[in-house]
């Protein structure tokens, strides 16, 4: 194994077994470090003018995890280390996977006749022999599924260039947009156009990292079967990210009867892997940043006006006040009826602005579920985005999905999905506006996530 070393090198490494090191040429190593991978390499240390620096060959999923472990950025968790092994594995058969080529396309604007008359490659009907099978990751919120995925994608040689991370709904707006675009181009003559979608993906790249994978949109469950299986068959490996099992997904979606294929798929063509650490780390006390203003008084108002000196400006999504990275808005102008925006809206806010500022949220009852809808998609959108967001509210943030009455109307699903994330009463209300599951998750999802985004950590953090 050659390696380089910060201004020399060292000609071969061998290691006899986990972490022991039995030859090397060149200057002397001091230590080696291994998370017992079979015996491979996974970092070592040198002999030089600085005792301190790391010597990589690659970063890998395991070496990198060690790294922070040992510099105390992640703790020590046996279950993470079992799915970076997993990712470990993925990542060997990668750098030694070579993807098919892509067929050529059939040109969607030439005629019928001229389509049927193609002599090109036929698609493919099954999935290379020689790819890697993908990975489903699924465990409960905070278990640090998206922190592992993110460590593995990072990881990809700069060389591997056919590479995307993507949240998935982000992912499916982007399949939805291709898919008009398709119908148009094949015209009167009509035709499917999954199967030029898929490949134009497939092109772009072959190895794709989906972040919070859900099916929540019957849109999205009618397609997704046949793009899945497409993809693979052109040799897209996936490495997905999800707080449900396969099994669960789309539960007691309409005409969920259809979708049942893609769950199959999913069984079948995935390595599907559990991530239950019992540690929700968002839920890890941390110092709270000032960020959340509350109630909506005239001092309120004045100390989100001290924060705040930007220049107004509009677009199509108008945007009442903004600079180059942040930007202002009331809670009605974002999540009202009078211009209602959806999950692609609020994306594009958040890629565009890395600070958003909120004032105005009202407590929210049972008439304003779909203002609740609307500010749980923008939360996630903001999560996700790691946008830095600083509210003004009638009640803390928190508890704006809660009515304001005597009482404990709490299910017991909700309840379970409270111990979950480790939520309390207290922390987010007694009477909550939801009671559907998917409803109740969501809503959930965003409290965890809004208490996360109120730390210090998240606030220092680069945007």
């Amino acid at each position: 194994m050659i390696c380089n070393i910060r201004g020399y090198s060292i000609a071969r490494v061998e290691l006899e077994g986990p972490g022991t090191l039995k030859r090397q040429e060149g200057k002397r190593i001091s230590r080696v470090r291994s998370l017992d991978h079979g015996g491979a390499f996974d970092f070592f240390y040198a002999d030089h003018h600085d005792e301190r620096s790391r010597l990589f060959c690659h970063r890998q999923p395991v070496e990198q995890y060690v790294e922070l472990v040992d510099a105390g950025t992640l703790r020590q968790d046996t279950h993470q280390t079992h799915v970076v092994k997993k990712l470990q594995t993925l990542y060997d058969n990668i750098l030694a996977y070579h993807p098919p080529p892509i067929p050529d396309p059939v040109h969607p604007g030439t005629s019928l006749l001229s389509r049927l008359l193609h002599r090109g490659p036929d698609l493919p009907l099954s999935p290379p022999t020689n790819a890697p099978k993908s990975l489903y990751l699924f465990g409960d919120v905070g278990s640090g599924k998206t922190m592992l995925m993110d460590l593995f994608f990072h990881s990809l040689p700069d060389s591997l260039r056919r590479k995307r991370r993507i949240h998935f709904h982000a992912f499916m707006i982007d399949v939805h947009k291709r898919i008009h675009a398709a119908k148009i181009k094949l015209g009167l003559d009509g035709g499917d156009p999954i199967p030029l979608v898929a490949r134009d993906l497939a092109d772009e790249a072959y190895i794709l990292c989906f972040d919070e994978f859900q099916v929540t949109d019957i849109a999205d469950a009618m397609v997704l079967r046949r793009l899945l299986e497409t993809l693979l068959n052109f040799g897209v490996i996936f490495v997905m990210t999800s707080n449900r099992h396969p099994e669960d997904l789309y539960k007691n979606g309409i005409q969920r009867s259809s979708f049942l294929p893609a769950i199959e798929l999913l069984k079948s063509q995935f390595v599907v892997f559990p991530l239950d650490s019992g540690t929700d780390y968002r839920r890890i006390p941390r110092a709270l940043a000032k960020v959340y203003y509350n109630p909506l008084n005239d001092e309120t108002r004045r100390e989100i006006d001290k924060l705040w000196t930007l220049t107004s400006w509009g677009r199509k999504i108008v945007i009442p006040e903004s600079n180059k990275e942040m930007a202002r808005f009331k809670f009605h102008d974002l999540c009202g009826n009078k211009s209602p925006m959806g999950a692609s809206d609020y994306i594009e806010v958040t890629q565009t602005f890395k600070t958003i500022f909120i004032t105005d949220i009202p407590r929210l009852d049972m008439n304003s579920k779909d203002l609740a809808r609307r500010f749980i998609t923008l939360i996630d959108a903001c999560y996700e985005s790691r946008t830095r967001l600083f509210v003004s509210s009638e009640v803390p943030v928190t508890r704006v999905f809660s009515i304001d009455r005597k009482g404990d109307n709490i299910s017991d699903h909700m309840r379970s999905v409270m111990d979950e994330l480790g939520l309390s009463t207290d922390a987010v209300g007694s009477n909550p506006i939801f009671t559907g599951e998917e409803e109740v998750f969501a809503f959930a999802r965003a409290c965890s996530r809004l208490v996360e985004m109120g730390s210090k950590d998240w606030i220092s953090q680069p945007h």
